[in-house]
């Protein structure tokens, strides 16, 4: 099971790896929007923003958000870090209930690119 700082290690790796993306997933990301990560079976929430294509975590709390975000995820630590690393496929694993993603309609829209 991954721990707290390997999931907190894996959002900074997704950070950067966002940060140098172009085209398409650039655009996707470059959002201005409050973000939450839930890492369900270690009961703890990372909440921060997600702004010119980075996520800047601004708060790591056990248990369930103090705020709701617009762009909410959700998993376990071994599929965030699955994903960051490139084992696990995110399309395969949102269409299967292995990653909860809530975020507007239009977020949702912009957001499909990287699917």
């Amino acid at each position: 099971m991954a721990t707290t700082e390997e999931c907190r290690t894996a959002l900074d790796k997704l950070s950067d790896n966002m940060a140098g993306a172009s085209g398409d997933v650039r655009s996707a990301v470059a959002l201005d929007r409050s973000l939450s990560c839930r890492i369900t079976d270690l009961d703890v929430t990372f909440s921060g923003r997600l702004e010119n294509g980075r996520i800047t975590v601004l708060d790591t709390r056990p248990g369930p958000p103090a705020e709701k975000a617009q762009i909410r995820l959700s998993m376990t630590g071994d599929d965030l870090v699955a994903m960051v690393n490139g084992r696990l496929n995110f399309a395969k694993a949102w269409a299967t209930g292995r990653v909860g993603l809530e975020a507007s309609f239009r977020d949702l829209l912009r957001l499909r690119t990287l699917l």
